[in-house]
């Protein structure tokens, strides 16, 4: 076989699995406990997420998620996906942190509103240093 056919048989299933997201479900985001530590900084006692083994096995992949988009800030483009609608979301005390996920989106192509139903697609970060953001964030993130 020549050398260009080897590399090529090598090379194509690597495309072909990075193409294809992991679809993922709220139900292996609640696979985290959280830990109260003290905060020097900011003078109190934050929760610090324990990630379980079902989300650290997720770390840095492509997955796909589906749920209701709270706009937080239209103007810069800070969107967050929600396990539950609006009214019943971590915002309004209605579930855990684990229910949210910050929303990098690689180009927002569009405006969302309360609550449309979406299905995102991004590289999944997960966050214990940055009390300015969610314990879950989908980066380069796209609409499917």
């Amino acid at each position: 076989m020549s050398k260009k056919l080897i590399l090529s048989l090598l090379f194509v299933p690597a495309v072909v699995f990075a193409a294809n997201p992991v679809k993922i479900t709220w139900e292996q985001l609640s696979d985290v406990t959280f830990k109260k530590k003290w905060n020097a900084t900011e003078n109190m006692f934050l929760l610090e997420p324990q990630f379980g083994p079902k989300v650290l096995e997720l770390k840095g992949k492509e997955v796909q998620l589906g749920g209701y988009m709270i706009p937080v800030d239209v103007d810069a483009n800070y969107y967050v996906l929600s396990s539950n609608p609006f009214a019943s979301c971590f915002f309004c005390g209605g579930a855990g942190p684990e229910s949210v996920v910050s929303i990098k989106f690689k180009k927002v192509t569009k405006r969302f509103n309360t609550d449309d139903k979406v299905t995102i697609k991004g590289i999944l970060r997960l966050n214990v240093d940055d009390i300015n953001d969610l314990n879950y964030i989908l980066e380069g993130a796209e609409v499917l």
